[in-house]
């Protein structure tokens, strides 16, 4: 096993409730079950000795001279490894079958097929896991000489294989040598299910074929409700796909990455839990799939927020919503140390939860309106009264200080985005309002959107530079306010507008990569830097298109498109040598990289060369 392969050399498998990383290498080496949330069984992405993985691949002690490629089943979340060497060429496939149903389960299976269809290959596999994020001991018990039981606290971790995979016991683990030759498959399969659960059925050959089929034939049937038919279709299913894949089925929460803890500099502290659901995210995640077509996704988050409208549960801010959820709803997410990780490659401390749960982001309120809004049906009536109840409790809370949407730890400040994002809960408050005949003191949210945009106007804006800025404090520039233009705060041609997008061309763009802020110049209360920001760098392009500079956009999303991994997939950043940083992959990356594509499409459409 490759002792830290670069986070980009990865690929995303799940089921809709839970999900895997499989390096290039034939490495799963990322898995949590029976949630995105709960507690690892293969960690060794942030611990190489202690945090367990599973490993199916060409054997290395027989077979030196090695060629690995990796890449998707087209259209699907299925992911092949292909191993090519002067002996023969095998294929190992991942994959789990997805359950879009609304119920939860504790069992959960990732399938490992193997074969070869050139010449004889050896294989070698490993099932090392590492139970409650390798602080757990288990036990192996060998169930005969093609499965295998591992228990850790609350787990039960079932290894089945076919023939000619025969298990050996090395010491908790159990590992396996076996030779193929072509034409001729094999199968491994990991279930996952609470402690004294029954034994999985019987596995052979034919039944790991018709589940290979039928994964691929449920991505299929999905991806064919997208109505994007525009010039870059591949990326663009890629990344439908991928937020899917990050989308609680039971419940419809988004989460903002599969990961917790990677870097967003190596060896630094910023190793933060995406494991949950951001307000902010998910909500621009959901416009992202209704704007292709899939809105049963939607619809799905909309009730997710409805209920948090009318739960009325208390947040350690005293606010009625907080910034991110367990996929369930519960909005606790005590941060913690894994002090007994090293982390990837060193990078320490090594964070399950968040602290920045308990911080006080105004900017939400905007986002639940937003995705609150898009509601078109009388399912809208439900929640409608908790919905008035927040805005209207928000007329008296929105001009305060806050964290921001970076999630500084250096204290609050009057940050321009969080206004911006005011203003939208209100102007979308009111259109929903006036769209459905509903009652509302609309007077009184009009007043206050009004008070938001003059004071965004007059405070968030430097005569000196010509630009809105991070905060009204200071006149740094910030690259959330490329949202601007977006939610219709101000025109896209607008010449205040377009002075604030040369100003971010001068500060905060580097080859078409763009940085959040500079944090030397508004500290964020961390050490260390970071990389250049993907969802920044997408909504570079989106706004450079719709300010009618589409040869420049053009160009940019073009460079930004060779970031992606060998599958398609970005992490949250991008490092100074063009490495991926940061928790893989990243919900808010892959939605960016949709709405810039649509934006794109329209205006090339619209401005011919």
């Amino acid at each position: 096993m490759d002792v830290y392969p670069p986070i980009a050399e990865h690929g995303l498998i799940g089921d809709l409730q839970t999900a895997a990383l499989v390096s290039s290498a034939g490495t799963v080496d990322w898995w949590c079950t029976p949630r995105f949330d709960s507690p690892s069984v293969f960690g060794a992405l942030l611990d190489r000795a202690g945090g367990g993985h599973c490993h199916l691949a060409v054997d290395p002690d027989r077979i030196h001279d090695v060629t690995v490629k990796q890449l998707y089943l087209a259209d699907t979340a299925t992911l092949l490894t292909r191993f090519m060497t002067p002996d023969g060429v095998g294929e190992v496939g991942d994959y789990m079958i997805p359950d879009d149903s609304r119920e939860a389960t504790d069992r959960h299976q990732l399938h490992r097929t193997v074969r070869v269809v050139r010449g004889s290959l050896p294989f070698v596999l490993e099932v090392r896991p590492r139970f409650d994020y390798g602080r757990a001991p288990h036990t192996l018990k060998l169930l005969d000489d093609r499965s295998a039981l591992m228990q850790g606290p609350g787990t039960d971790l079932f290894v089945q294989t076919s023939a000619p995979i025969t298990l050996v016991a090395e010491g908790q683990d159990a590992v396996a040598r076996f030779t193929l030759t072509a034409g001729e498959a094999a199968a491994v399969v990991l279930t996952a299910d609470a402690t004294g659960s029954p034994r999985p059925d019987p596995l052979n050959r034919e039944r790991a074929l018709a589940e290979f089929d039928r994964c691929r034939a449920y991505w299929h049937a999905w991806l064919r409700t997208s109505t994007y038919r525009g010039r870059w279709q591949q990326m663009v299913n890629r990344s439908a796909i991928t937020l899917k894949l990050l989308t609680y089925a039971p419940t419809g929460a988004p989460i903002a990455a599969a990961t917790m803890g990677l870097p967003e500099q190596i060896g630094g502290e910023r190793n933060w839990d995406y494991r949950y659901t951001w307000i902010r995210d998910a909500s621009l995640s959901m416009r992202a799939l209704v704007k292709l077509g899939f809105t049963e996704e939607a619809n799905a988050f909309r009730h997710w927020i409805r209920d948090r409208f009318e739960a009325g549960t208390t947040t350690a801010s005293g606010h009625p919503l907080q910034i991110m959820y367990r996929v369930d709803g519960d909005p606790h997410l005590t941060e913690e140390v894994l002090g007994h990780w090293e982390g990837y490659r060193g990078s320490a401390p090594v964070r399950a939860g968040n602290a920045a749960a308990d911080q006080v982001q105004l900017d939400i309120y905007g986002e639940a309106a937003y995705a609150f809004g898009e509601e078109n049906d009388m399912g809208a009536l439900r929640g409608w009264k908790a919905f008035t109840a927040l805005i209207d409790w928000f007329c008296d809370h929105w001009d305060a200080p806050d964290e921001g949407i970076w999630e500084t730890r250096g204290g609050r400040q009057d940050f321009t985005y969080s206004r911006l994002m005011s203003w939208v809960a209100f102007d979308r408050a009111i259109r929903i309002t006036q769209a459905h005949s509903r009652p509302a003191d609309i007077g009184r949210w009009t007043a206050a959107r009004d008070a938001v945009f003059l004071q965004i106007v007059e405070r968030g804006w430097s005569t000196e530079r010509q630009t809105f800025v991070q905060n009204y404090a200071s006149d740094v520039l910030d690259a959330s306010l490329l949202l601007m233009p977006k939610v219709g705060f101000v025109s896209p041609t607008d010449p205040s507008w377009l002075s604030t997008l040369d100003a971010m061309d001068r500060d905060l763009v580097s080859d078409s990569l763009v940085y959040r802020y500079d944090p030397a110049a508004s500290p964020d209360g961390l050490r260390g830097c970071e990389g250049t920001f993907n969802l920044c760098s997408f909504l570079y392009v989106e706004a450079l298109a719709r300010a009618g500079r589409t040869v420049q956009a053009r160009y940019a999303f073009d460079k930004m498109l060779t970031y992606a991994n060998h599958v398609g997939l970005f992490a949250e950043e991008i490092g100074a040598s063009g490495e991926q940083l940061g928790n893989f992959p990243q919900a808010f990356t892959h939605l960016a990289l949709i709405d810039a594509a649509l934006a794109l499409d329209e205006e090339l459409d619209r401005r011919p060369a």
